[in-house]
């Protein structure tokens, strides 16, 4: 094993160190999670002492210290217990604040940043309501108004000392009002303080694309504007004034799409209409009074639903409209639409709605050849649609069947759909999730396969991969792995060969801020898996990158480089081609580990092949492509 030894060769470590630091880029760690929070809506401010200011806005946390005008934002990823928090006191006596959360979870934080959880009221099963309206503080006691009664915590122990129903002997009729004072006392200061982070915490829809993740609400009734997320930087499209240029209200962005030819030239659909904005400024609207978009009975400016946008590879905008009296789908060109007529897209009968498009024509995917596949999630007749635009030819899947025959019951909707790297195309419904193999596709047919993943028992039994769980998102990373985002049982990781569960991270055994995910989007050169769920966005560094077609030592580097004393997690390799051959080799050739790439991405332990911690030294990593092409040679400088 070669260790550095002696003054000639620490000397040519230390100089090798001190260039690894000038030129290796910054990266995230593997298994890191981010949260990127709002904090605009200024709900509450208590001052602690004459130093600090602890501020809720949009039901998050940050610190603001009045020496130094330095801001501390708090979250689940440095040391919150939970997330979407409702009210917050300073208790002075024991120097701390309490932060009530939306589910009864209690966290107590001084100063310092140091967080206690009291979590007892959170897991107590009570017939009446949890829910925290109120603090009153008295001494050392915080009195939580709740809707069942109230409930004593003990400050300085971080303990609940009682809790008082309306029947009790003893339950407080006097106690002190809550306390707001210090927002009226310092809401001019905090209103001038940048903790940072996107407008509002709504991520139902996103889109990584040109490095930069794209993102809107992907609702029909909420007013969260377009936020951009460029190098940790948040852009915030116009959101005020639009309604009085429009003569509607500005309901956000149920989907939106870039422009190839232009990144800052973005096309959005509303509830209400088409919105086109250039350099995050609204520029038009489009309805029935300049476009085929119609409202859904043919009147109601409100109810103009464009569900669907998507830039085709020659810079057609396609659109949808869904519960619209004679067209669903449309294409924008050179300053004007052309409607696309087809009656399989027109069968919504529901009530007086005869003969309207489809009620929820959505998620517009293109795959690798040009196709575009969409859905329609809604319960009335469910569907999936491959669309040629070249030859405007239509297949519209709505029977459901599986490779055994059977028909899936799905009730409520077809959520999402995505091309994995194998050209299959996956769909996420509200009975788990299936997909139409490529063979299938270029060969007409219309059997979709439910993955059976093997129980490993002893007997021949398997399972359908996921099913009965509804599925909201689906993503597909640089490895061919399968992120699956859930509506209430959070989000799984599935293997290339969809045998394997990887991950499922939940609130309770991960940093992800809710169980339900509205979306999901990767950013494929860094392996940032973002996730926006209801409660913000969040995301987790993962170990699947993109691949690169050639690797050279341009594109090929190892991170932490150097490795520090004392460090114990991952080494990334990173700018791989598919499957590539990686070996870890000691400055005499010996091998110390070995493997093949996930994606763009190897990891290594920093363990030689018997499981023992590699000694000081400088490695190098050796590839080769699956074809047994030689690739590169980069250099992992470890001390220890």
């Amino acid at each position: 094993m070669y260790q550095v030894s002696g003054k000639w060769n620490s000397h040519l470590l230390y100089m090798f160190l001190f260039f690894i630091f000038l030129f290796s880029p910054a990266r995230a760690q593997i298994g890191t999670w981010r949260n990127y929070l709002a904090y605009s809506d200024i709900q509450q401010i208590r001052a602690a002492g004459n130093d600090y200011l602890f501020v809720l806005a949009s039901n998050g946390l940050y610190q603001y210290n009045r020496q130094d005008q330095s801001i501390y934002t708090y979250d689940k990823t440095n040391g919150l217990s939970d997330t979407y928090i409702t009210q917050i006191a300073w208790c002075p006596q024991a120097k701390r604040l309490i932060a009530v959360y939306q589910n009864s979870n209690i966290d107590l934080i001084d100063v310092k940043g140091n967080v206690t959880n009291i979590s007892d009221l959170y897991n107590k099963l009570l017939t009446g309501d949890k829910t925290v309206s109120s603090i009153r503080m008295d001494g050392i006691y915080a009195y939580l108004i709740c809707g069942f009664g109230i409930v004593k915590i003990n400050m300085q122990r971080a303990e609940i000392a009682e809790t008082y129903k309306p029947t009790h002997p003893e339950y407080p009729t006097s106690l002190p009002d809550e306390d707001n004072s210090d927002y009226d006392k310092y809401i001019d200061i905090v209103k001038t303080l940048k903790p940072g982070g996107p407008h509002m915490n709504y991520f139902g829809f996103m889109l990584f694309t040109y490095n930069r993740l794209y993102t809107c609400n992907g609702d029909y009734n909420n007013s969260s504007p377009i936020q951009i997320l460029n190098n940790n930087e948040w852009t915030i499209y116009q959101h005020e004034g639009i309604s009085e240029q429009t003569g509607v209200s500005f309901q956000g962005s149920f989907c939106l799409d870039v422009d190839p030819s232009n990144t800052e030239h973005v096309f959005a659909g509303s509830r209400n209409g088409l919105y086109e904005y250039l350099n995050g400024k609204f520029v038009k609207y489009y309805d029935h009074s300049n476009s085929p978009i119609e409202p859904f009975d043919g009147v109601d400016e409100e109810y103009q639903l464009v569900t669907g946008t998507k830039f085709d590879q020659k810079g057609n905008l396609w659109v949808l409209n869904s519960s619209a009296p004679t067209t669903a789908l449309m294409k924008y060109a050179n300053g004007s639409f052309t409607k696309m007529n087809h009656s399989e897209l027109m069968k919504l009968n529901r009530g007086q709605l005869k003969n309207r498009s489809n009620g929820e024509l959505s998620k517009i995917i293109i795959d690798s050849k040009g196709v575009m596949w969409f859905v329609n999630n809604n319960w009335v007749l469910p569907a999936i649609y491959q669309y040629n635009t070249d030859n405007d030819e239509i297949i519209a899947y709505e029977n459901i069947v599986n490779q055994d025959g059977t028909r899936l019951n799905i009730q409520e909707g077809i959520r999402c759909v995505a091309e994995d790297l194998e050209h299959n195309i996956w769909i996420g419904s509200s009975v788990g999730p299936f997909m139409l193999e490529s063979s299938e596709i270029e060969d007409g047919g219309s059997t979709f396969t439910q993955v059976k993943v093997p129980r490993n028992d002893g007997t021949n039994y398997a399972d359908y991969l996921l099913t009965g769980i509804d599925i909201s998102s689906i993503a597909i990373d640089g490895g061919n792995r399968k992120w699956i985002g859930t509506f209430n049982n959070g989000v799984y990781l599935i293997s290339a060969d969809n045998m394997t569960q990887i991950h499922h991270f939940t609130t309770d055994n991960s940093k992800l801020l809710s169980n339900t995910i509205m979306s999901i989007a990767i950013n494929p050169t860094s392996g940032e898996v973002f996730f926006g769920t209801d409660k913000g966005l969040c995301s987790y560094i993962s170990d699947a990158t993109a691949t690169n077609s050639e690797m050279t030592t341009d594109n090929v580097w190892a991170y932490p480089n150097p490795v520090e004393p004392g460090y114990a997690g991952p080494i990334t390799i990173t700018g791989l081609s598919l499957d590539a051959d990686v070996k870890i080799l000691t400055a005499n050739g010996a091998i110390v580990n070995e493997g093949r790439s996930n994606g763009g991405t190897y990891v290594w332990d920093g363990c030689d092949q018997k499981g023992r911690r590699v000694a000081s030294g400088i490695y190098m990593v050796a590839t080769a492509t699956s074809k047994g092409e030689k690739g590169t040679v980069c250099k992992i400088a470890i001390v220890r």
